[in-house]
């Protein structure tokens, strides 16, 4: 399954040449919470070569609390969350998962950040969690 995204204003889009993400995590760490307006973000994880944006974005890049530099990427029409790049990973793009078109199949796999979440946050059942930045996914 191939993947597409569209920004709410449609200023952005992107193609993504992936049958599946290498990963889908619910991510409770501080700047996802302020991202999200106070809740967690949805990601999915594709290779970086896998993804085509169309439009242009804007980023504001800064020091995550993992101690890498974080650039989250936007459209600057209407302010949608399009995706993060971490300095440490790379090969990665890390889909906002509100940005890809649905119908889709991306399901979190994992919840990270726990220890950042509020005391209200609820995790899905069955699946990981870690309580800081687990390591990365391999790449293939």
């Amino acid at each position: 399954m191939a993947y597409t995204g569209r920004c709410a204003c449609g200023a952005v889009t992107a193609e993504i040449a992936a049958d599946a993400p290498i990963a889908v995590r619910q991510c409770w760490c501080r700047q996802c919470q302020q991202l999200a307006g106070g809740s967690h973000s949805t990601n999915a994880m594709f290779l970086t070569e896998n993804v085509t944006i169309t439009g242009t974005l804007a980023a504001h890049a800064y020091t995550a609390a993992s101690g890498n530099t974080l650039t989250q990427s936007f459209c600057p029409a209407c302010g949608t969350p399009v995706m993060a790049q971490v300095s440490a990973r790379p090969q990665f793009r890390t889909m906002r998962v509100g940005f890809i078109t649905p119908p889709h199949d991306l399901t979190p796999q994992m919840v990270i950040w726990t220890d950042d979440a509020p005391d209200w946050a609820v995790f899905p059942e069955g699946i990981d969690r870690h309580a800081k930045q687990p390591p990365p996914p391999p790449a293939s």
